[in-house]
């Protein structure tokens, strides 16, 4: 099965990108999607039936722990405290823009 891309399907493309793209670019990148579409295809033609699905590659595993109310002994004024500049009983920063 070949998939052939023609250079109104570029367009669009670029168009949905919002490129601008020359003549040039347009005939090289239709060359491009036309050489990627016919690597997949020849993907979808392999054997994978004996082939189980692979999720991620790394073996790192997900730790979890449980959410654990830990009690401090620090109240709200003494944290204030620690800020280096305060305003109405709340952390002062400068502006960002």
């Amino acid at each position: 099965m070949t998939t052939t891309i023609t250079r109104d399907d570029v367009l669009h493309l670029a168009q949905l990108s919002n490129l601008q793209l020359s003549d040039g670019e347009i005939t090289s990148l239709q060359a491009d999607l036309s050489n990627i579409l016919g690597y997949i295809n020849q993907l979808s033609e392999l054997d994978t039936s004996g082939v189980e699905p692979t999720y991620q590659v790394t073996d790192l595993e997900n730790v979890g722990r449980d959410d654990v109310v830990v009690a401090h002994s620090a109240d709200r004024e003494a944290l204030l405290a620690l800020a280096p500049d305060q305003i109405d009983n709340h952390i002062k920063v400068p502006k960002v823009l």
